[in-house]
Order: C-alpha cells, then structure tokens, then sequence
C-alpha cells in the first residue's frame, strides 16, 4: 500500500540536497510539538473542575496548574526553545513540503494517501487556529471587543471563559474547527512518524501503532471539546467581580472563606 500523497519533486536545491535531514527534523520537530500539544489539552481539560475561590482566589486545579507553568524559571525561553521556534520549522518545511508535491489520490486512493493529504489540509488550518490562538490570548489584538481575548495568568480561569465567550462564532466555529484538525494531526504524525524512524515496519506493528494512535485522537479532541464546554457552562461568572488580578493577591492572614463555583450543568 502506498502511504504517500505527494510525490516529491527533485532537483539541485538546497531542500533537495538535505531532504533526509530535514525531513527528519521536520519529523523530531512535530513531535515535541505534539507532545506539548498533548499536555497542553490535558491542561485545559481541568477547566471541567471549575473554580474554587478562596478568600477571592481562585485555588481550582486550572489556575494552579497555570501558576506552576508561569512560575518556571526562563519561561520565555522555554517557550521559544521547545514550542515556538520548533512549530515555526515544522509549518514552513511543511508548507515546502505541499508545494514541491505532485498529488497522487487521484490516481492512488488508499487510505493512507488521503490521510496524508488531509494531514496537508488539518495544516493549513492550524497554522491560521495557531495564530488566532496564540496571538489573541498574548494581547497582541490589545482592546478589540474590549480585551476580551486577552488571557490574564493572575486569573486564568475567568480570561479564558471570557476569551472563549467573547463571540459566538469563536466558540461555536473556531475552536470546533481547530480542535479536530490539531487531534487528527496530531495522531496522524505520530502514527507516520512510527515509520519515519524505522520503528513500525511490519504490518502488525503498523496496525498496532494505528490503535494507540487512534486512542491519542479520541484522547486529544476529547480534552479539547471538554475544555470547550466547560468555557461556555461557566460564562456565568464573567458577571462575578470577586475574582480579580488584584485579589490573586490576597493576604493569607484573613480567615479563609471558600466557595466552590462548579459548571452549571453540575450544580443542584
């Protein structure tokens, strides 16, 4: 069975002369990606638990699991290091990649030559999810609908509510749409990066491989799409002022008075 969809085109230049190379670290790079991206869902998933205000803080597994990542030493440059620039790699040899192809489904459609070729597309379309989802929650769109999409780590649960309400089509189309193109990649690659190192060659490791990674998908978008609904069960509290960046600061002498906000499709 073919397992490709493009047909790599040949020449003197500098991506041909490397291609193994760089097809390796294109490789290398989208699974420490996809490791992290793996993480990072398992992370949003602890927004099911919803909050648990103490003294005004919000003390729930979210915001701590945040407060543990933003208080790393180098943040800045792990994040360049282990996720910005190895993406930045993998789109742009990526992109290379469907450009210098000839496609071949219509002439061989097996499978694993339309999965490869809905690799190219879940691609592009991360590439544009990425961007929104990035740049929006690091400020960079600054005061559109208000700030609205700005993420705030101080209060971590409350922004993101907020980001993902901020419209209808952010949480209805957006998300959806980027959830399930970022899952099927996801398992995808890692199951086309069994074979790129020689470490599924026979048929029965292949098909045991195709199961674990069918397993990452329903995993992955299932952390996804449970981020997602919890965001949009608990837009009740952007109406609550009790929770703010200057009460994530609040002095541990006064008496602790907690309240457990849950997701309304829990409550009694």
């Amino acid at each position: 069975m073919s397992s490709t969809t493009l047909v790599p085109s040949t020449g003197n230049g500098l991506f041909s002369r490397y291609h193994f190379m760089l097809r390796r670290l294109h490789s290398l790079t989208g699974i420490l990606f996809g490791s992290y991206l793996i993480v990072h869902l398992t992370i949003n998933a602890t927004l099911v638990e919803g909050q648990h205000i103490v003294n005004g803080v919000d003390q729930g597994s979210f915001q701590a699991q945040v407060d543990k990542i933003h208080g790393l030493p180098f943040l800045k440059a792990i994040e360049w290091l282990f996720i910005f620039l190895p993406i930045i790699f993998h789109t742009l040899y990526g992109i290379y990649i469907t450009i210098s192809g000839q496609w071949n489904v219509g002439r061989y459609g097996y499978t694993r030559n339309w999965l490869y070729l809905f690799q190219r597309i879940t691609a592009v379309i991360i590439m544009f999810f990425l961007l929104f989802h990035v740049l929006t929650f690091k400020g960079v769109f600054g005061e559109v609908m208000q700030g609205a999409l700005s993420f705030n780590a101080d209060y971590a649960f409350k922004s993101t509510v907020e980001h993902l309400n901020a419209a209808w089509w952010i949480w209805a189309v957006i998300y959806p749409i980027g959830v399930l193109a970022s899952a099927f990649h996801l398992a995808n690659g890692f199951y086309a990066s069994g074979i790129t190192w020689g470490l599924t060659i026979s048929r029965t490791s292949q098909s045991r491989w195709a199961g674990v990674c069918g397993l990452i998908f329903l995993g992955s978008f299932g952390a996804g799409m449970a981020a997602l609904v919890a965001g949009i069960l608990n837009a009740n509290i952007l109406k609550d002022d009790s929770v703010s960046p200057a009460s994530h600061a609040a002095s541990p002498e006064v008496p602790a008075v907690v309240e457990t906000v849950s997701p309304p499709a829990r409550a009694e």
